[in-house]
């Protein structure tokens, strides 16, 4: 009796398990021929999986990544699985705005489209700080993206019709933001959903300020997603992190998906501004759909960054 309570209670836990994992797949095979595509974060996880659905599309597909070996070993990796010769790595460090500004540069330059932009990389949250001095989450995570964008807005613009898609994470609603303080760093989680709920604010005030001019904003959150990120801790948290991510998160292709579908999807074209989950768009706690704060964040985001 006792084996058989057993073998109940464990195929209860894997059916539970599958049912907690579950996830749409975007099977839309939409070429994007003739059409560049720059991720940030695109050497591993959702980034990685993201680029590999791009190249597949035809698309010329840069990779975006602060370590330029890491950056070549994925561009031979994504090449091989996708078949396409035209994936190319480029340096990009978030944490310093010199940096953004550089690689901005060097990208205009070298590229003459850019008709998709996705903000993918990221980072958890610890006590750590950027060379400019933001807190290392909100610095990569939100000041990174908003100067990179705003410095290749005018690409976009030519090449519309374009996109902006922009990762954030559910993790959003535990936090407000406080404009007495947007590097806070005290308790790390909580820096950690003040950027992605930064991010959202970024993706709806993006969307408003490029209306009628052709350049369409996504947030997207992917799920809890089996990536890397446990790298920035302990080896025992890491271990940890490793038995939960393999029970309860997802792979990084299924976490793409909502990614590619944002980027991609005739349909998504219609929600501009809009947050997505599961390849399909999602209700904000009421805090994040305020557009004035979404102004206010953008507004001090431009001074922070030295846009004004």
């Amino acid at each position: 009796m006792y084996f058989l309570y057993t073998i109940i209670a464990s195929l209860s836990l894997f059916f539970i398990l599958k049912w907690m994992k579950r996830r749409r797949y975007f099977m839309e095979l939409k070429r994007l021929d003739g059409k560049t595509v720059l991720i940030t974060g695109g050497n591993s996880g959702i980034g990685k999986e993201t680029a590999v659905a791009m190249a597949m599309r035809g698309a010329r597909v840069i990779i975006a990544c602060r370590d330029p070996s890491r950056a070549e070993k994925a561009v031979r990796e994504i090449k091989l699985k996708s078949g396409s010769l035209c994936v190319f790595p480029m340096e990009l460090d978030l944490a310093s705005l010199r940096s953004v500004r550089d690689f901005c540069k060097s990208f205009l330059m070298r590229e003459k489209r850019l008709d998709i932009l996705i903000n993918n990389a990221g980072m958890p949250g610890v006590l750590d700080w950027t060379n400019d001095g933001f807190s290392m989450c909100f610095g990569v995570n939100h000041l990174g993206h908003f100067l990179l964008t705003n410095l290749l807005l005018p690409r976009l613009k030519e090449c519309a019709p374009s996109r902006v898609v922009t990762l954030t994470c559910s993790n959003y609603k535990y936090q407000k933001l406080d404009f007495q303080d947007l590097n806070y760093n005290l308790l790390p989680f909580f820096t950690y959903c003040r950027s992605k709920l930064a991010n959202i604010y970024f993706s709806q005030e993006l969307a408003r300020i490029t209306e009628g001019k052709g350049v369409t904003s996504y947030a997207v959150h992917p799920g809890f997603v089996q990536s890397s990120w446990t790298c920035h801790y302990s080896f025992p948290f890491q271990m940890l992190m490793q038995v939960i991510m393999w029970m309860f998160f997802v792979p990084c292709e299924i976490g793409a998906q909502t990614v590619i579908y944002c980027s991609v999807s005739d349909e998504a074209a219609e929600h501009s501004g809009g947050y997505f989950v599961d390849c399909q768009p999602a209700t904000l706690r009421p805090f994040a759909r305020d557009a004035g704060v979404a102004k206010k964040l953008w507004e001090a985001s431009e001074r922070m960054v030295r846009l004004v």
